[in-house]
């Protein structure tokens, strides 16, 4: 359930759900990802404030977080409110037509985090699969690419493996590989 604050700022009444992420447990080397993110639907409000407060965990608190328009329900907040350990903080987000495909950039105090966003409706294993190799320490192969390397599945088609549909989330920072 979304929650609008003040005008086009959104809020998750319920606590997030860990993310489906796949971070570089190496935060200083240089790659074009810093990993994968499997959103479980395609709702801003359900699914960012999770990813947000894994990040936040990584590089201090998310300022703001870019990404493309296409693939998210319409509601398209311009600020989320996220409630975590450390306190409540309203993130910024900007929807950007022009934005690659399947690319989402986090930038917070320590850091940016630019991240895979794998379709929802891909399979568990390619999804896990393409994540695994966005978060590889010496991966030089960009969001649209990997996207379009996944294989066609219920619901993927070739607009959503380019980016044009929902997208899902996971957390392991430290590369675990179970998932959840």
């Amino acid at each position: 359930m979304l929650t609008i604050t003040q005008p086009g700022t959104a809020a998750s009444p319920a606590p997030p759900p860990r993310p489906r992420l796949r971070l570089q447990p190496d935060l200083s080397a240089r790659t074009l990802l810093d990993g994968g993110w499997w959103p479980r639907s395609a709702d801003p409000a359900a699914e960012l404030p999770g990813l947000i407060l894994a990040i936040d965990e990584r590089h201090g608190p998310v300022a703001q977080i870019m990404l493309g328009s296409a693939g998210w329900d319409a509601s398209r907040p311009g600020r989320l409110r996220v409630d975590g350990p450390a306190g409540r903080h309203t993130v910024r987000l900007g929807w950007y037509e022009t934005m690659p495909a399947g690319l989402l950039t986090a930038t917070a105090r320590a850091g940016r985090t630019d991240l895979l966003t794998v379709p929802p409706q891909t399979s568990e294993a390619a999804a896990w699969a393409a994540m695994d190799q966005a978060a590889q320490a010496g991966n030089r192969t960009h969001a649209p690419a990997l996207l379009a390397a996944l294989p066609p599945g219920p619901g993927i088609t070739s607009s959503a493996r380019a980016g044009g549909a929902d997208r899902s989330t996971r957390v392991s920072a430290d590369s675990a590989s179970s998932p959840q």
